[in-house]
């Protein structure tokens, strides 16, 4: 049995269309993959925004440490928790200042010393 021009063109097309909807597929479910991986919403995204969160949380814990360190200060500095002493001697540091009958001991320039 010999196969003619237009039989082999049948055949051709029959396995043309037969392939079609599994290709269809394929690629439809390839682009979903590929969503999945590497989309606004994929795998890549959500490594990045668990790195996002674990720097803002790293600097939030930093500003609550801030925070604290600047309400001791603060709070030192009211009225009723204010010690003339430690106030003066904080002063004549900062001002780089002493009394005429004060001795000074210098330290350096190793920086500062508060």
């Amino acid at each position: 049995m010999s196969l003619s021009p237009s039989r082999i063109g049948k055949t051709v097309k029959r396995q043309a269309k037969a392939a079609l909807p599994p290709l269809l597929f394929l690629a439809l479910a390839g682009y979903f993959v590929a969503n999945a991986a590497r989309g606004d919403l994929g795998l890549r995204a959500y490594a990045a925004r668990e790195q996002d969160l674990a720097r803002a949380i790293a600097a939030r814990t930093k500003a609550a440490a801030d925070v604290a360190t600047w309400q001791r200060r603060v709070g030192s500095l009211r009225a009723e928790h204010l010690d003339a002493d430690v106030l003066d001697e904080r002063a004549r540091a900062m001002l780089n200042l002493a009394e005429p009958g004060e001795i000074i001991v210098p330290y350096g320039t190793l920086g500062p010393l508060y």
